[in-house]
């Protein structure tokens, strides 16, 4: 037996209540329906990981403009909710809760991908140098076009509206991915933002608009529900910002007033900028860190302050019971890398528990 007293101990997250730090971090497995819908294969395997102290479900988008990839699933139709709430209530009846990641694209994805008549909007009308999977294999990414104050607020209200339909759908709360060069990131970069209005241009109109979406889903859901997933300089999707370490120890200064239920920091030493660091000293609130722990790190980085919970993503995938095996010091199962993403239940919800 293993001696991670900090990793199992209880915490509470706004309004979240865990009974372990161990949670499950979002990914896309691209299983969901040509509709956008996740199904039973979704029930299942959400249900087997139900003993992380918080599940973060893989990303959904808040709109049809807002897919990128393929077959993700969606929340911005009741019929959405109506399929998570199976979910959801397939994790609370094993003691489990989740949180619902809001995952606008913006300027990344392809034609293939989305539904017919969709838009690509972005900040700017600057093209990703980057290709994206599609049914027919890699393909480039399109030229985006800049969006207009309205869309703007349209864009704000469909991540409001997909919030709502969460609570609904029986989730406890709400993360807004602000990394990985979606329409958040993509706002706050100069790189990706070249708007001459009050959305872009100086550092604070480019924090406008994820601040004020922030504050929206606040507004709408309540701010211990609300938390925001960041990773400071991480060049994804063709992202790039001039001074990253600006830009975010400004947003997270901001996003102090709103007293979240967390912060989700991914660590990325490829950056050269230790952002588990910038985040302690320019948020406030509680942070929960990611990217390839082990268990006695993540414990020992609690323990030491550096984080109050860590999120594990890959090791879920292969070892639903994770934290059981995190306790009893097991070796723990290796991911078939084929069945990553798409498909059925093979490499999905077919990795067998520890007992």
């Amino acid at each position: 037996m293993s001696d991670l007293n900090n990793l199992f101990s209880p915490i509470t997250l706004g309004s979240l209540e865990l009974s372990n730090r161990i949670v499950m971090a979002p990914m896309t497995r691209s299983r969901a329906t040509d509709d956008d819908l996740v199904t039973d294969l979704h029930v299942e395997y959400y249900r087997q990981r139900a003993s992380a102290g918080l599940i973060i479900s893989e990303g959904v988008h808040p709109s049809a403009d807002g897919k990128g990839y393929n077959r993700t699933p969606g929340l911005f139709l009741p019929e959405h909710a109506e399929a998570w709430k199976k979910v959801t209530d397939a994790v609370a009846a094993e003691g489990g809760q989740m949180v619902a990641q809001l995952m606008h694209c913006g300027r990344v994805g392809h034609p293939d991908n989305k539904a017919a008549g969709t838009r690509f909007l972005a900040p700017s009308a600057i093209q990703a140098k980057a290709e994206i999977f599609t049914e027919k294999g890699m393909q480039a990414m399109p030229m985006p076009e800049a969006m207009t104050i309205e869309e703007i607020k349209e864009v704000q209200a469909q991540y409001v509206y997909s919030a709502q339909l969460a609570m609904e759908a029986g989730f406890a709360g709400v993360e807004l991915h602000c990394t990985s060069g979606y329409l958040p990131a993509q706002f706050l970069s100069t790189g990706t933002n070249q708007r001459a209005d009050e959305y872009g241009g100086n550092l604070a109109n480019r924090l406008r608009f994820v601040l004020e979406t922030v504050e929206a889903l606040c507004s709408a859901v309540g701010s211990d529900r609300v938390a925001v997933r960041i990773c400071p300089a991480n060049p994804f999707n063709d992202l790039h910002d001039d001074d990253p370490r600006e830009t975010f120890s400004n947003l997270m200064q901001g996003l102090n007033q709103y007293n979240l239920a967390y912060l989700h920091v991914i660590r990325m030493n490829a950056t050269g900028l230790d952002s588990l660091a910038l985040a302690r000293e320019h948020f406030t609130g509680h942070v929960i860190g990611n990217d390839s722990y082990s268990a006695a790190e993540a414990d020992a980085a609690i323990g030491d302050g550096l984080v109050d919970v860590v999120s594990f993503g890959r090791p879920f995938i292969a070892n639903p019971d994770l934290p059981a095996r995190f306790k009893a010091g097991a070796e723990l199962a290796r991911i078939d890398m084929k069945t990553l993403y798409g498909g059925g239940a093979e490499g999905y919800n077919d990795y067998p528990a520890l007992s």
